[in-house]
């Protein structure tokens, strides 16, 4: 890697102050920015990751996406990870710490919309952020676009029913339109894009156009990462700074999750003998969360003031650096994988 990805746990966390005392600082400029949104998807933040994963669309090659099916085991690792074991889990952790370790410190109607939050967390796994992880960890890219492609598919179909019945409830109001609209905004379109450009350069007379591009946009996928980081974290200032307990009683089961479910998914990889490059993006996309997605259906079903919608704020607060902290680690045992 090189010396700004070598770093990038630092400018992250800079970005994360950055965006918390911009945020503070100047909370009218922020609301604008949070203003900018169609179907509850925040046009600021879908361009940063535009930025961010284009680059990693056009690194896709087709012709060897064929030959994903024959090696389904990362595939199934993951589908296995996201819908059968993550959900139950969060839920599990939301209720123990909520409802038993930390029932002293919290009222029950708040525990109840923690552990809400939680769960809306769990039954949303990440889409567009995946390519970055992958990314780092020098994952195979059509692997990758593989598995987020199935995983979208079935959100569309099991989001609903399963965060109904975890939460208890018969009846869920989805946003559909932002369930949709954020698969085509973080998928569809950037992959359209980025297949047309590398067929056009593919297609070139000069042959090197493909290499020159890749290395001209890969620090712009940083910056897009950065960008998305300080606005996140600017939106939600106030509420980091106001809520500070509240805050590390919810990221501890968030944290514990994470780890745990990282643990499991590589863990299993490693005993299924999976390469390296499929084994990685294969639990970093197991123990990642599409966080847009939470955090909209919690204020849609809970309010924005709610301790739900809080809780998946907390998310993305843990999310960046906590998987920044496994990227690290993944790439330090690449020697115990093929």
């Amino acid at each position: 890697m090189g010396l700004f990805e070598r770093y990038l746990s630092l400018w992250v966390a800079l970005s994360i102050a950055g965006g918390v005392g911009l945020g503070y600082s100047f909370p009218s400029l922020f609301q604008t920015f949070a203003a900018m949104e169609i179907a509850r998807v925040n046009i600021p933040i879908a361009l940063f990751i535009w930025v961010m994963i284009f680059p990693m669309m056009v690194q896709i090659d087709f012709a060897s996406v064929r030959d994903v099916g024959s090696r389904p085991k990362g595939l199934i690792l993951t589908l296995i990870v996201n819908w059968l074991i993550k959900p139950f889990t969060m839920a599990l952790l939301g209720w123990l710490f909520f409802r038993v370790l930390f029932a002293d410190w919290v009222d029950p109607e708040t525990a109840n919309e923690y552990i809400a939050g939680m769960i809306l967390l769990g039954v949303a796994p990440c889409t567009a952020m995946v390519f970055v992880w992958s990314q780092l960890t020098r994952g195979d890219p059509n692997y990758t676009l593989v598995q987020v492609s199935v995983n979208d598919l079935i959100m569309i179909f099991a989001f609903a029913p399963l965060a109904a019945l975890l939460l208890g409830v018969a009846q869920i109001s989805i946003p559909w339109n932002t369930l949709l609209l954020s698969v085509g905004l973080y998928v569809v379109l950037p992959l359209i894009a980025g297949v047309v450009v590398r067929r056009a350069l593919q297609n070139s007379s000069k042959g090197d156009r493909l290499a020159f591009l890749l290395a001209a946009t890969k620090p712009w996928s940083m910056a897009g990462l950065l960008a998305t980081v300080v606005l996140l974290f600017g939106f939600q200032a106030t509420t980091i700074l106001d809520n500070p307990l509240a805050i590390g009683l919810i990221a501890i089961p968030l944290l514990v999750q994470t780890y745990s479910i990282f643990a499991l998914a590589y863990g299993v990889a490693w005993l299924w003998r999976l390469p390296h490059a499929i084994a990685a993006p294969c639990a970093l996309i197991g123990t990642s969360n599409f966080f847009e997605l939470a955090v909209a259906v919690a204020i849609s079903l809970f309010g924005l003031n709610s301790g739900a919608a809080l809780a998946t704020v907390v998310g993305v607060l843990v999310e960046v650096p906590v998987m920044l902290s496994l990227v690290a680690l993944a790439n330090r045992t690449r020697g115990y994988f093929t």
